[in-house]
């Protein structure tokens, strides 16, 4: 009797503690509503206080300086890294050029070695060859060359001093004096760069080799190299980076292919014409504009800026205006024609983000810079719209499989 009597009244001991526990716990859920909805409360006033416009460009302006900041974090990496990133980026992107040409031999029954050595060898030969070309032609006809531009030099200046301007020889005489001066006061910082420019030959030199051994292995084991970057990439959104990858890869291939297309096209008519009215050097002028336009829109430009000069100064001002003419035709057919043809929508860019984008590339890494940084962009554009919609043209026309 005494073990029945006890053993109830600990059971409602035990139950009266059990309800005081969930008294406590209930009143500390209801401390906690309260302070909830008083947040809530001062929220709603600070909402009311602050303008919504003001509200969503200060929830923009964090995350724009988020994006600024990693973006900037991930230029001065490569900056600091120049001497890797940038042969390895020019390797991939002449990789991409190569491409279509190493899995053409392998459908031939090439091994899959022996066909990334081919394409590779091939590929160097042919820009050796015109690098060649141009530097034997400037060597072997420099005599006549520098002959030509005095003869046209003077003819220029018996121009200005005979012709519709009316400038005096004594202000000629002026300004060669002036030109001389400043020649005589420029020797040692003209001497500096000869020694900075005989080191960077051998930064030259070193990253050349680098950006070989990344275009072999690319042409040869590109895909297993894609599959282990993966790896890196949380499985939920691996799928989704996979396909914005092999976008963007593609994107890359084509605006390669498109490119050298466009540079065959600039190079081939002022060649024609060059040839006609018999200007010095023309197969190396042409080389020069077909390297020169796989810089977007400055390229051709420069280029075509010394090709005219040469023509003025060797031939005449009337061939020069031809030479002219032809340049600016092959440059609105590209630009109105080819460009939209080859590249379409998926890969096309606006004439103002690349002018943009060139001159960040000259600002950060030069010459370099300005030839890389358009296929980036072309890259991108294919990449963060597959991220972001899953599907793009460019992906379709190409058969990636849209994300999940």
């Amino acid at each position: 009797m005494f073990w029945t009597r006890r053993v109830p009244g600990e059971l409602e001991g035990k139950l009266d503690g059990i309800r005081q526990e969930l008294a406590r716990s209930r009143e500390a859920d209801e401390d906690i509503r309260i302070d909830l909805q008083a947040q809530r409360n001062r929220t709603a006033e600070f909402d009311r206080a602050v303008p919504r416009g003001l509200q969503i460009f200060a929830a923009w302006s964090w995350r724009v300086l988020l994006i600024a900041a990693l973006l900037w974090g991930i230029g001065w990496l490569a900056a600091r890294l120049s001497a890797v990133t940038i042969p390895l980026a020019i390797g991939i992107m002449l990789a991409a050029g190569l491409v279509p040409i190493a899995a053409r031999l392998m459908r031939w029954g090439v091994p899959r070695p022996l066909a990334a050595v081919l394409t590779l060898v091939g590929g160097l030969l042919v820009v050796s060859g015109m690098l060649t070309l141009i530097i034997s032609q400037i060597a072997g006809q420099s005599d006549e060359l520098g002959q030509r531009a005095m003869e046209g030099f003077h003819q220029l200046m018996g121009w200005l001093n005979s012709g519709p301007l009316q400038i005096s020889q004594e202000q000629i005489d002026g300004w060669m004096d002036q030109l001389t001066t400043y020649l005589r006061e420029q020797q040692a910082t003209i001497a500096r760069w000869a020694t900075t420019g005989a080191g960077a030959i051998g930064n030259f030199l070193a990253g050349l080799v680098l950006a070989i051994f990344a275009m072999f292995f690319m042409l040869y084991d590109g895909p297993m190299i894609w599959k282990w970057l993966l790896r890196l990439v949380p499985s939920a959104a691996r799928e989704r980076v996979d396909g914005g990858g092999r976008s963007g890869w593609n994107s890359l291939v084509e605006y390669v292919r498109a490119t050298v297309i466009v540079a065959a096209v600039d190079a081939i008519f002022p060649l024609i014409a060059a040839i006609i009215m018999g200007v010095p050097m023309a197969p190396a002028l042409g080389a020069l504009l077909f390297l020169s336009a796989f810089v977007p829109i400055v390229g051709i430009l420069v280029s075509g800026a010394v090709v005219t000069l040469i023509t003025l100064v060797t031939v005449g001002p009337v061939q020069a205006l031809i030479m002219l003419g032809v340049i600016v035709a092959v440059n609105q057919i590209e630009g109105n024609v080819l460009q939209p043809m080859l590249l379409g929508k998926a890969v096309s860019l606006h004439p103002l983000a690349v002018i943009f984008g060139i001159t960040i590339g000259i600002s950060v890494a030069g010459i370099v810079g300005a030839l890389l940084v358009v296929p980036l962009m072309a890259f991108a554009k294919s990449f963060i719209g597959y991220v972001a919609e899953g599907r793009t043209k460019e992906s379709d026309a190409a058969g990636v499989a849209p994300a999940g």
